[in-house]
């Protein structure tokens, strides 16, 4: 009988073993989990603090209401999970593992055939001083989760600051804002999001957190908290920020002690170093989840992606391998998706940072638009930028943001990117098409078919970062084509380059404009601005670019009337 030994009782722990079982009815299957509570989605954990789910053990059960305990476990699949057990050393020779259960201190050996390390990891808690004042939580336990409601129920978190505006952290900032709270968040790098968004994307998500209230303080080093038993202030290069309560989301770091101990290869993010299989450089040993480090699809860079979604789809594999397979994991894209309050974020592929870094030959697009027909019930907005290679006219990322439908828009560039689509493919897909769902050329399909314009010189774009710096230009005029109501609504801002001219006059007003500088056409969306671009260009003026995405994707506050 095989013995399969899993350490690690979350995601991809208890999917491989799940699998193995599944496919080998006779193992002997065991699952080692430190902590009490196995199989749980972390990722819910904000949404339990904001209300949205009603009860902190639905993070741990199955659809039909059954908690994932290791009764259920055993009953169900015959798996032995051993919770509150902490692997303490790995014999590879003797292909035992040594466990210690943390209630009884009893230590005891157990043989493996073949061993999966799932063993996840843990938030980054950087040594500050007063790091250990109560009231100090990382969200990475669904006993965080279950304080911080407390303490907002009980009106004990007033004033809340969160450290790091990556994912945990925003998803955090909406679930206090919508508890209540006062909320601040602090980053040191200059965007939110920094580690996948591009400044004009994440400058969208940064003006609509601010605008419900999300105080972001951004380019700022926090040095410290302040308090005597519980933390009372966040300390900063330039200032003190009161705070009742402190959420540390600075990342998380691969929990790869076990492995290093045992003399498994690491590799050099940290991770540990797998192959397609996912098998480490011990064969009979396997390693999955947040662990690991993974391959980009796209740069074939070895990337840290502690992902639910790519933990559980690498426990599948596992699963498969342990029990004779041969199933591969092609890798990651990063792929990303977020909510803040009413606007999505997501993202798939490279950024344009990751472009210019690894030197590919790029352009990008940014296209506004509604997510369906604007004369249909609750269209939303959104914009998307791609990131283009000239030469091959691959898909190398993409960006999107806005309060309508993002996600399914990332899945289907996700799916390009995987099969290594270009911006043609993009265009060419036969997508669904009825009003209650989208256009009849949807969002994707627009942006692919600007970026081809852009590939052959017909569309001339320049993005809204790059444009701001050009509103004081005396030798640049920013050409607003919209209606004059639409211009008394919103405003780029009230600055002397700005020049007013409906779409409809342009061809009556041309003398208003000369030939000798640049001309930066834009709309609310921008598609008049293009239609701008190729006016102007008919009448002979040689200087003329769309800021892309309008007026919509204007990361820099506005002027409303």
């Amino acid at each position: 009988m095989k013995k399969i030994v899993v350490i690690g009782g979350v995601a991809a722990g208890l999917k491989s073993a799940s699998k193995a079982r599944r496919n080998d009815p006779q193992a002997q299957i065991t699952v080692v989990e430190r902590g009490e509570l196995i199989s749980y989605g972390a990722c819910g954990m904000p949404y339990y603090v904001s209300g949205d789910v009603p009860h902190i053990d639905d993070l741990w059960k199955t659809p039909v209401g059954v908690l994932r305990s290791p009764e259920y476990f055993k009953n169900i699949k015959q798996i032995d999970v051993l919770t509150q057990t902490t692997a303490l050393k790995i014999d590879r020779i003797a292909k035992t593992v040594l466990v210690k259960n943390l209630v009884s201190q009893e230590e005891s050996l157990l043989p493996y055939d073949q061993l999966v390390l799932a063993t996840g990891a843990s938030p980054v808690r950087p040594p500050l001083p007063g790091i250990g004042l109560a009231n100090v939580f990382t969200m990475w336990h669904p006993r965080d989760a279950e304080a911080v409601k407390q303490g907002l129920v009980d009106g004990k978190y007033k004033r809340t600051v969160i450290i790091g505006a990556g994912l945990v952290g925003m998803e955090m900032a909406e679930a206090l804002k919508k508890s209540g709270a006062e909320v601040t968040v602090v980053e040191m790098q200059d965007n939110v999001f920094p580690a996948f968004l591009d400044p004009e994307i994440a400058g969208v998500v940064r003006k609509y957190a601010e605008e419900q209230g999300i105080q972001l303080l951004t380019g700022e080093k926090v040095t410290g908290l302040k308090g005597e038993s519980a933390v009372q202030s966040v300390e900063t290069e330039n200032r003190s920020i009161p705070a009742d309560m402190v959420i540390l989301a600075l990342g998380a770091r691969p929990n790869v002690e076990l492995a290093k101990e045992a003399g498994l290869t690491l590799g050099a993010t940290g991770g540990i170093q797998v192959d397609d299989r996912l098998r480490t450089s011990d064969p009979d040993i396997f390693a999955g989840g947040d662990c690991v480090e993974n391959t980009n699809m796209i740069s074939g860079r070895k990337v840290l992606a502690p992902m639910g979604s790519t933990a559980n789809k690498q426990g599948r594999v596992i699963g498969d391998n342990l029990c004779g397979g041969d199933e591969v994991f092609r890798g990651v894209l990063n792929t990303v998706v977020v909510k803040v309050m009413n606007l999505n974020v997501g993202k798939t592929g490279l950024s344009e940072k990751d472009a210019k870094t690894m030197g590919y030959e790029y352009l990008t697009v940014m296209v506004s638009g509604h997510d369906k027909p604007h004369y249909m019930p609750g269209a939303k907005l959104i914009t998307i930028k791609l990131i283009v290679d000239v030469p091959t006219r691959k898909i190398l990322g993409m960006q999107a943001v806005g309060e309508g439908e993002v996600a399914k828009r990332v899945d289907v560039a996700a799916a390009m990117l995987t099969l290594g689509g270009t911006v043609q493919d993009l265009f060419d897909i036969d997508l669904s098409y009825a009003p209650p769902y989208n256009s009849p050329i949807d969002n994707l399909a627009a942006a692919a078919m600007s970026a081809m314009n852009k590939l052959t010189g017909k569309f001339k774009g320049i993005s809204p970062v790059e444009a701001k710096a050009k509103l004081t230009d005396a030798k640049t005029v920013l050409l607003d084509v919209r209606t004059p109501d639409e211009c008394k609504q919103i405003r780029i801002g009230d600055c002397s380059n700005i020049k007013y001219i409906p779409l409809g006059q342009l061809r009556s007003r041309l003398q208003e404009l000369g030939k000798d500088g640049e001309i930066l056409a834009f709309c609310k969306i921008s598609v008049r601005g293009y239609e701008a671009q190729c006016i102007l260009e008919g009448e002979g003026f040689e200087n003329v670019k769309v800021i892309e995405g309008g007026i919509v994707a204007w990361p820099y506050c506005c002027e409303k009337g």
